[in-house]
């Protein structure tokens, strides 16, 4: 009976280190997120984002019901690396909860054309941001997201 507790102790804790290993691995899939954000006109950053994401990742950010697929990010995204060169999405803080992580980003950039709408005549920006990402099976399959884009445009107009 002494042989089957160790026994079971064992494999329980070599569970919980190939768990650990696993998720930290899942660390390095949610990082690879931002260093796209950081990084959006490079052709091999969306191409390594192309495998981050699930094939049927969703993007949240408001309660619309709208959603944001994989290929329309990246687009998007892209269009952000020609707008604001310089761009950098630095994860500030990164919590996990099993297979979910949350990220403090700091996003900062100087367009070099107007940003939705507001001429920063050469001025930058720094916001937050707030993600939620679910990992599973190595890849993320679904972000809920908050930027303060208002932010942005408020230091963009700023005299």
């Amino acid at each position: 009976m002494k042989n089957l507790k160790t026994s079971f102790f064992f494999a329980a804790v070599g569970a919980g280190t190939m768990a650990s290993h696993a998720m930290a691995g899942d660390r390095d899939v949610v990082q690879s997120f931002y260093d796209f954000l950081s990084n959006p006109s490079s052709a091999d950053h969306a191409t390594a984002m192309q495998h981050t994401l699930a094939e049927d990742w969703t993007s949240i950010g408001d309660y619309s019901g709208a959603t944001k697929s994989r290929e329309k990010f990246i687009g998007q995204i892209g269009g952000f690396g020609q707008l604001i060169p310089d761009m950098n999405w630095a994860v500030e803080e990164m919590l996990q909860d099993g297979n979910r992580f949350i990220v403090r980003g700091r996003a900062s950039g100087t367009p070099k054309a107007p940003l939705f709408g507001v001429d920063g005549k050469g001025k930058g920006f720094e916001i937050m941001s707030i993600d939620i990402h679910t990992v599973e099976d190595g890849q993320i399959v679904q972000t809920y997201h908050v930027e303060d884009w208002a932010g942005a445009l408020r230091q963009l107009n700023a005299d």
